[in-house]
């Protein structure tokens, strides 16, 4: 059965389940899953997890992701981006260097309020589900990182394209309407491509034509995904035995740290963390 991450450039107008159920059917494995959600009318790059590698989602979710947007100024909708309704609309007074400026206000540890247009739950109840009722409920301002926030050029007099490294759980569309909002003028996300996301990038995606094409030669190793951390081949049978059967292994000469630990034969069994000479499995890869 296929194991492995594939890198999707997912299309325009396909939400991220869609190209996870279409995967399915390409592959035949119904163990698939994706490292970050992107909204349908964004593009780019797409983690997505196939068979044992599934259980690297959790891992993936977390890590800093990175964006080109654009920026429309001058304009406000309910979604914050330009297939919503339009609620306001302003004349842009800002040029070049005053956008160039109000980025710096947006770099950092900030706190973003989600849209209502989103997956957020507020007492069990969905924002988005809210939202489509003609609701809105206050929303509690959440903790995210903008790790670099870039000009990269003026497309247009209102429009602008910005380069964006950020954390989990920042919302693109959120950062543009909050920077038109800070100009004066009101601002909406007009496109959005992701560049990066799980340590992946662009030049490693493929397109589902290109998968439906070349299928399961695509997959890259799951162990690739944790290649940022050393590797710890066991030594002995029993040694591997106990992994396997989820047992902690005892190494004296270990340093502490996390490891991706190998059997003998080189597979990829799991990560462990080892601490006082003694390796604990933190996820396991192996197995049915």
């Amino acid at each position: 059965m296929p194991n492995g991450i594939l890198i999707i450039d997912k299309p325009a107008g396909w939400t991220s389940m869609d190209v996870c159920a279409k995967l399915r059917g390409i592959l035949k494995e119904k163990r698939i899953g994706h490292g970050g959600t992107l909204d349908p009318m964004a593009t780019g790059v797409l983690p997505v997890f196939v068979g044992q590698a599934t259980r690297a989602v959790e891992f993936a979710e977390r890590g800093k992701k990175e964006y080109v947007a654009g920026l429309r100024l001058g304009l406000s909708t309910d979604t914050q981006d330009i297939t919503g309704t339009v609620v306001s609309q302003a004349p842009v007074t800002a040029g070049h260097a005053e956008v160039t400026d109000m980025l710096s206000r947006f770099s950092g540890d900030l706190e973003q309020i989600p849209p209502m247009y989103s997956a957020v739950k507020i007492n069990g109840q969905k924002l988005y589900d809210l939202a489509r009722k003609g609701k809105e409920v206050a929303r509690k301002p959440r903790p995210i990182t903008i790790y670099e926030l870039e000009l990269l050029e003026q497309t247009g007099p209102a429009d602008y394209l910005l380069r964006c490294v950020c954390s989990k759980g920042t919302y693109i569309r959120t950062l543009c309407h909050d920077i038109g909002a800070a100009l004066g003028c009101g601002g909406t996300l007009s496109s959005l491509r992701r560049t990066m996301a799980a340590g992946f990038t662009l030049e490693q995606a493929a397109t589902l034509e290109q998968v439906q094409e070349q299928g399961q030669s695509l997959l890259l190793p799951t162990d690739l995904y944790f290649s940022g951390y050393p590797a710890y081949h066991l030594s002995s049978p029993r040694g591997e035995t106990r992994c396997r059967n989820g047992n902690p292994v005892e190494d004296p000469a270990c340093p502490d740290g996390t490891y991706r630990v190998y059997g003998q034969n080189g597979e990829f069994l799991c990560l462990s963390r080892a601490e006082n000479g003694v390796l604990t499995s933190i996820k396991n890869f192996f197995g049915a």
